[in-house]
């Protein structure tokens, strides 16, 4: 298995003075190495900037979203070929906030994931339940529907990365519990395993749902956790370190 890995989400947040707290977690891991890979995904007006400020250092950064054509009439998109020329290591695709907010469908999330593999920038691939889903009894139902159809099955699990976010645990403060946690991710492997995925046993999974210091430790305990996607926690550099040194 891969080194953890810490990474995160910036979402539409953070201007360029915000970069100081990317580089102040840069010049902490550089003083202490952490024993995970960590990344920072801004939105992509910054992506830029990362790249000056921080190629060279312990912090990876990457992109929120890509299209899934290299290039073309696509006025406001961004390619995962742009964001490898700009050094992105990583690029999140299906977030529930996509889904959600822009109507991506499964087919699409496994179509950007394959745009982004074509640019040699590894896919984070973004799963999860909603409250009204977990409350009838469907999570494992759903995941298995969208790790299915969103995750390719001809991609080395080596090369690319699953996130399970419970969209009803993002940014509210709720968190399941950690047998809930444990369960969701030990399907998710079964899951990706059966699908015939070479390597299923190296994709790392990341929990993302609310994720601070003060829980990440036990968080990252749980069987089948390899790493945290983490949001409004990794907008602060004291915050984002406590979890990363957890």
């Amino acid at each position: 298995m891969p080194k953890r890995l810490i990474a995160g989400n910036w979402k539409m947040n953070g201007l360029k003075a915000a970069v100081s707290e990317a580089e102040t977690v840069a010049k902490s891991l550089s003083e202490q190495s952490a024993d995970c890979d960590v990344l920072i995904c801004p939105p992509a007006t910054l992506i830029a900037v990362f790249e000056e400020k921080l190629t060279g250092t312990a912090v990876q950064y990457g992109g929120q979203d890509c299209h899934t054509n290299e290039s073309g009439a696509h006025t406001g998109d961004i390619s995962a070929e742009m964001l490898a020329d700009l050094g992105c290591a990583f690029g999140i695709v299906g977030h529930s906030e996509r889904r959600t907010d822009h109507g991506e469908t499964n087919d699409e999330v496994k179509a950007k994931a394959y745009a982004l593999t074509r640019a040699n920038v590894l896919p984070i691939i973004c799963i999860g339940e909603t409250q009204s889903e977990r409350e009838s009894g469907n999570t494992l139902k759903v995941l298995t529907e969208q790790v299915e159809n969103s995750v390719p099955t001809d991609l080395d699990g080596t090369k690319m990365v699953v996130a399970y976010e419970p969209v009803w645990a993002i940014g509210t403060g709720l968190v399941p519990e950690l047998s809930d946690i444990e369960e969701a991710h030990n399907h998710i492997r079964a899951t990706l395993t059966n699908m015939g995925i070479a390597n299923a046993d190296e994709i790392r999974l990341l929990y993302g749902g609310s994720v601070k210091p003060g829980n990440a430790g036990e968080i990252l305990t749980v069987s089948n956790v390899n790493g945290a996607l983490v949001g409004g926690a990794s907008l602060k550099a004291a915050d984002f370190l406590g979890i990363i040194r957890a």
